[in-house]
C-alpha cells in the first residue's frame, strides 16, 4: 500500500517542494539583509517590518524612496506582496485536497512560484544595498508607493482566479528591478504600470456575473 500510495504522488508537489527549499534558504537571507539595512540608516531603529504599513510623510521636494528606510520599506512592501502570492498559490494547490492538480494549473502554479522567488531575491537585493539605490527625485510620495504595492498585496490575497495576477506580478517585478537602477523613470514606469494592472483587475471584478 505504502509503494502505491508514493505512486500517486502529484509531480506538481515536488516542483513545490523544491521552490519552497529554496524560498526558505532566500528568506532566512532576506532577514540578514533587512538588519543590514536598518543598521546603515544610522537612526539606531530597527528595520520596518515586513507587513505594509502606512509611511512617514516624505521630505518635501524629495519624494518617494528619498532614503535608506524608505528603500526598506519598500523592500518590506514587496516581500509582503510575495508573501500573499505564496499563500493565493498554495491555496489554489490545497483546494484539490490531495487530488491530480489540472495541468494548466500546475503550469500557473509554477510559473507564479518562480515569480514570487524572484520577488523575494530583488527584494532581498534592496535590503542589502538600500544606499546605493536612493533616488534623488521620485515626483511621486512615499506615501504613494506604499498604498499601491499595499494594495497590490491586497488584489493578489483577494482574486478569484489565480491567473489574473500574472499582469500585476508582473508589474511587481518590474517595480523591483527598476528600484534597483535608483533611477526615477522606470521606477514611475513600474509604478504607472501596478496601478493600470490595479484598475484593470477592479473592471473585470465589476464586470463579473453575480451569483444567483
Amino acid at each position: 500500500m505504502a509503494d502505491e500510495a508514493k505512486a500517486k504522488v502529484d509531480p506538481t508537489d515536488a516542483a513545490i517542494d523544491a521552490l519552497a527549499g529554496a524560498l526558505a534558504g532566500t528568506v532566512g537571507s532576506a532577514a540578514t539583509a533587512q538588519d543590514d539595512a536598518g543598521a546603515s540608516a544610522g537612526n539606531g531603529e530597527a528595520a520596518v517590518g515586513r507587513s505594509p504599513v502606512p509611511a512617514p510623510a516624505a521630505a518635501k521636494g524629495d519624494g518617494g524612496l528619498a532614503s535608506v528606510p524608505q528603500i526598506v520599506e519598500l523592500a518590506d512592501q514587496l516581500s509582503a506582496c510575495a508573501d500573499q502570492l505564496h499563500e493565493r498559490i498554495m491555496r489554489d494547490i490545497r483546494a484539490y485536497d490531495g487530488g491530480i492538480v489540472p495541468a494548466h494549473v500546475q503550469a500557473t502554479a509554477r510559473a507564479l512560484l518562480e515569480d514570487e522567488l524572484l520577488l523575494r531575491q530583488r527584494a532581498n537585493g534592496l535590503y542589502a544595498d538600500a544606499a546605493s539605490y536612493i533616488v534623488k527625485s521620485l515626483g511621486k510620495s512615499q506615501q504613494g508607493v506604499v498604498a499601491l504595492t499595499s494594495a497590490a498585496a491586497e488584489k493578489i490575497r483577494k482574486i478569484a482566479l489565480i491567473g489574473d495576477v500574472t499582469g500585476l506580478v508582473g508589474g511587481l517585478l518590474s517595480l523591483a528591478g527598476a528600484a534597483a537602477t535608483g533611477q526615477a523613470a522606470p521606477i514611475v514606469l513600474a509604478l504607472d504600470r501596478i496601478h493600470t494592472h490595479i484598475k484593470d483587475i477592479d473592471t473585470h471584478r465589476a464586470g463579473a456575473p453575480k451569483p444567483a
